[in-house]
Order: structure tokens, then C-alpha cells, then sequence
């Protein structure tokens, strides 16, 4: 389910989020403890380290690529990836952090083999971002919370793939701007731009849809 997270996302209020050092683990984060365990050879420890984030990752991957199936191949294709690449770790992300840039990766190639069905991300010919007015209703709150859940995925399956993910990784994976910049290899102030314009057109299509149903009943 996406649940935006830190407020409503629909009438862009701004989330607190702090900026600064990514943290390289703290006190009784059990990733550090998987990862000891991996360096002292222990390879049911890497068991442990998957069923720790097989579900994050599988929402990561659903949401990028579309499709179940690729996203269950691609997940595990990270995870393999992750496994061999375990040794070159150095500690300058969190662990989960890192498994996350690799799954990132795995789905861009994944949606780079198929990128002539992408919809397109430029903006530019589709006029200004809508912003609604103070007096205008949220529109998310004219509808009952069991749609709510619906609407959203299905109009987030339709942004580009660029703002499915950072809109993923921000309020479903719960990462910071430092992090959603390391996974997406793109610089602090353009992963934020992405953000802003994946509200925006998220917002706008939710309000397009409402109201082409409206029409209709």
C-alpha cells in the first residue's frame, strides 16, 4: 500500500527531513550485526539479511517494473548480486542503503530493455504544474479510504519511472534526500526537483481522474 507519509502529499506540505551525514548504521541496528556476522564467514547470515528485506525490496521492484513476475526475478537477481558483492561494502551507506542501490540499478536495466513502452518524463508542452488553490479541496478526501489506497497505485504505476521511484523511496522506503541521491546516482538537488514534480503529477492525474469519473456518473 502507499501511504504517503509526514503529511498530504496533494497539498504539498513539506516533510521534515534532515539533511546532512547518511548514517553508517547505530546501536542495535541488526544490519550491523548480519554484516559482522557475513565478514566472520557465516553464510546463513546473508538467509537472514534477505528475509530482513525481501518485502521492501519486493514493493521497490513492483513499483518500478510493473509486473510481478520481472519483479521477483529482478529482487532475486539483486540479492545474488548483493551476496557477491558483499566483501566490497565499506560501510560509507547503511547496509540496507546499499542493497537498495542495487536493486535500483537492477530494475533501470531492466526498464532500459523495454524503456519504447516508458512513458515519457519530460514535462515541457504540458504547461504549468497544477497547484490548487487554498479553497480547493484535497481530493483524495472526497473519496472513501478503501479507494484511496487504489487510486493512488494506480496513478503512481502511471508516472515515469523516475518518479515512481523517488516517490517510492521517499514515503514507502522511508529514505532520506542523501540516500534517495546515492540510490539513484543523481545529485541532492535534482532528486528533490524530481520529487516536487512527481507530487505535482501524481496530483494532477488523481484530479483528472476524479473528475473525468464525476463526469461520467
Amino acid at each position: 500500500m502507499f501511504h504517503p507519509r509526514g503529511g498530504n502529499i496533494f497539498g504539498l506540505e513539506a516533510v521534515s527531513r534532515g539533511e546532512g551525514n547518511i548514517p553508517k548504521g547505530t546501536v542495535g541496528d541488526p544490519d550491523q550485526d548480519i554484516l559482522a556476522s557475513l565478514r566472520a564467514g557465516e553464510r546463513q547470515a546473508f538467509a537472514t539479511l534477505v528475509n530482513r528485506h525481501k518485502d521492501r525490496a519486493m514493493t521497490y521492484a513492483v513499483r518500478i517494473v510493473r509486473r510481478r513476475e520481472d519483479a521477483e526475478e529482478i529482487v532475486q537477481d539483486a540479492f545474488v548480486r548483493a551476496y557477491r558483492s558483499i566483501g566490497s561494502f565499506r560501510g560509507e551507506s547503511r547496509l540496507g542503503t546499499w542493497l537498495m542501490t542495487i536493486l535500483h540499478n537492477c530494475c533501470m536495466s531492466h526498464v532500459g530493455r523495454k524503456r519504447a513502452a516508458e512513458v515519457p518524463m519530460d514535462d515541457e508542452g504540458e504547461g504549468p504544474a497544477l497547484t490548487l488553490a487554498s479553497e480547493d479541496a484535497d481530493p483524495l478526501q472526497l473519496v472513501e479510504e478503501s479507494e484511496r489506497t487504489a487510486l493512488l497505485t494506480a496513478q503512481l504505476l502511471r508516472l515515469p519511472t523516475p518518479y515512481r521511484a523517488v516517490l517510492t523511496l521517499f514515503y514507502v522506503q522511508e529514505l532520506q534526500y542523501e540516500e534517495i541521491s546515492r540510490v539513484m546516482n543523481l545529485p541532492l538537488g535534482t532528486v528533490k526537483t524530481h520529487l516536487f514534480r512527481a507530487r505535482e503529477r501524481l496530483r494532477k492525474n488523481l484530479l483528472e481522474t476524479m473528475r473525468r469519473e464525476a463526469a461520467l456518473s
